[in-house]
């Protein structure tokens, strides 16, 4: 979250703060702070990035009043001769994109320019994740010669003078010596080239996600005509972030004009088309215990600078926060006001009662505790190299990892066996079970990934005889019939492993771990293993 501060004249000139209008400000989703004859404090929460900027807080606040309601259109024109930015094959691994624009005929004073800086920096925090996403820069159009190019280079190669500095330096001296540089380090440090944005005369204007050039990177109250470019790792939030910036300085008067980017094959930016999404009326009627009608959608929706049609929407291609029809509703229901929504106590009486599903996991754990074994609970994410032996295209891997576990565990046996490794050195036996979620990829799923919950059971020393001994305890105690089947799994040794069925259904595997993943894990004993699905225990237990 980010607290704002507006100028209280600046907002009047557009909106008059009657005490009516003040009191909604809240309602609209932006908290109000603070307020007095000169300014006005609100909260901002990190799904409205596009409210950061007094010029963003005014668009979409005028429609949720009911002024200047609908989808606002803004005018990209088309690129003029050299508005182009080359980027090169060198980024790929470092800071493998850019999106850019030229906005023209601004009319910049102080407050502008600061307000300008305070949303590239908020938009950093935010959507940027700390630079780490996506880093912005603008520049004077007047300092540059165009085209551009966007390329990496040897920290020692590259030499320019930082935004308040007065002396050039190289790659490595401004990750030392700057303030931003020491702040930002460690998104670089341990790259063998740093990117820059460079002119057709050779002329550094960045080194993102660092810092400006002092040079061609300083816009000020002179400036009619700016370069804005937003670098990072993640595409579609540097659109976002792109789409921000652009439509807060047409508001200050600016005309957009698109670039052409040249990534191997040509690409135009920014894109301000809406995005389309459909939404159900009986679900929106659901979700909010309402009885709205079409024509209601029809009134509400614009209050949020949407346009709707016939069970369609077009959002803004500013709005970062809409991924899915509920944040639609939510919008519906700030503009519908969440104080008109009246709170009821449910026509039903109900006795709470422990879901079955947790009374046979505690069944099962009240068992295996029973015969001498721990309960464990692993991370969710597992390391690269614990999925090697995995097919790539089952693997799921989660976006902007700060460590080493980065993808999703498929099963429970891979963190089940880091912990025998870790703990190789203690004593003897070692048995320890977990129950816990695992992921695969499942395209009939909304997110893309089905989610299903595990039983996993390690013996150290195990053999083949001791597990299933274990598996005939639990299943005899849960009343559960299975059979073996004789099974291939990448995980244990063929012809000593076995599939568990139920009613004919596989439900898992049981079998001795592979002497070669032993190897590899430094693991000096045997052992064996059961991984069944508590999915279809569930079911089982249930139907019977």
């Amino acid at each position: 979250m980010a607290n704002v501060v507006f100028n209280r004249k600046e907002i009047e000139k557009h909106i008059k703060l009657t005490q009516e209008v003040i009191d909604k400000i809240s309602y609209f989703g932006t908290p109000l702070e603070h307020i007095d004859e000169q300014t006005l404090e609100i909260e901002v929460f990190p799904n409205r990035p596009d409210l950061l900027s007094l010029e963003g807080f005014i668009r979409g606040f005028k429609a949720f009043l009911g002024k200047e309601t609908g989808l606002k259109k803004y005018q990209v024109h088309a690129p003029e001769k050299n508005f182009k930015v080359k980027i090169d094959s060198s980024v790929k691994d470092i800071r493998p994109y850019t999106v850019c624009a030229i906005i023209k005929n601004l009319s910049l004073d102080d407050s502008k320019i600061k307000t300008l800086i305070d949303l590239q920096e908020k938009l950093h925090n935010t959507l940027g994740r700390n630079r780490k996403k996506s880093a912005i820069g603008i520049y004077p159009l007047e300092k540059i010669t165009l085209p551009i190019r966007y390329l990496a280079k040897k920290p020692e190669e590259i030499s320019f003078i930082p935004l308040e500095m007065d002396s050039p330096l190289t790659g490595t001296q401004i990750l030392r010596k700057h303030p931003k540089g020491r702040d930002y380090a460690h998104l670089l440090e341990d790259k063998d080239k740093y990117p820059i944005f460079i002119d057709s005369k050779n002329e550094i204007l960045s080194m993102p996600p660092i810092i400006n050039s002092h040079q061609t990177g300083k816009v000020t109250e002179k400036t009619k005509d700016v370069f804005v470019e937003c670098s990072g790792s993640h595409y579609e939030t540097l659109e976002k972030t792109l789409n921000i910036i652009v439509t807060t300085l047409a508001e200050m008067g600016g005309k957009i004009y698109a670039m052409e980017l040249d990534y191997g094959k040509k690409t135009i930016t920014p894109n301000l088309t809406p995005k389309k999404m459909k939404i159900s009326l009986e679900n929106t009627n659901k979700l909010l215990g309402l009885n709205l009608k079409e024509k209601d959608l029809e009134k509400l929706l614009p209050k949020m600078g949407h346009q709707y049609q016939k069970g369609q929407v077009l959002i803004p291609a500013w709005r970062s926060d809409i991924l899915h029809e509920v944040d639609i509703i939510e919008d519906i229901a700030i503009a519908y006001g969440y104080e008109k929504i009246i709170p009821e106590v449910p026509q039903i009486a109900t006795i709470a009662e422990e879901a079955i599903e947790n009374k046979i996991k505690s069944k099962i754990a009240e068992i295996l505790v029973g015969i001498g074994m721990l309960e464990t609970s692993t991370y969710h994410f597992v390391k690269e190299e614990e999925i090697k032996k995995i097919n790539p295209e089952q693997k799921i891997e989660v976006e902007s990892s700060k460590t080493e576990y980065k993808y999703l565990r498929p099963n429970l046996l891979i963190p089940a066996l880091r912990i025998i490794s870790e703990n190789k050195d203690n004593e003897y036996p070692q048995k320890i079970f977990e129950m816990g979620t695992t992921y695969t990829k499942d395209s009939s799923q909304e997110t893309g990934i089905n989610e299903s919950e595990n039983l996993s059971i390690l013996i150290a020393p195990g053999t083949f005889t001791s597990i299933k001994q274990i598996l005939d305890y639990l299943t005899s105690l849960l009343k559960l019939e299975y059979t073996l089947e004789e099974a291939i799994n990448m995980y244990s040794i063929e012809g000593r492993t076995g599939k568990i069925l139920i009613n004919s259904q596989p439900i898992g595997y049981i079998g001795e771990i592979n002497p070669s993943i032993l190897r590899e894990r430094n693991i000096k004993t045997p052992l064996a293993f059961i991984e069944i699905s508590l999915e279809d225990i569930f079911k089982y237990i249930k139907s019977n």
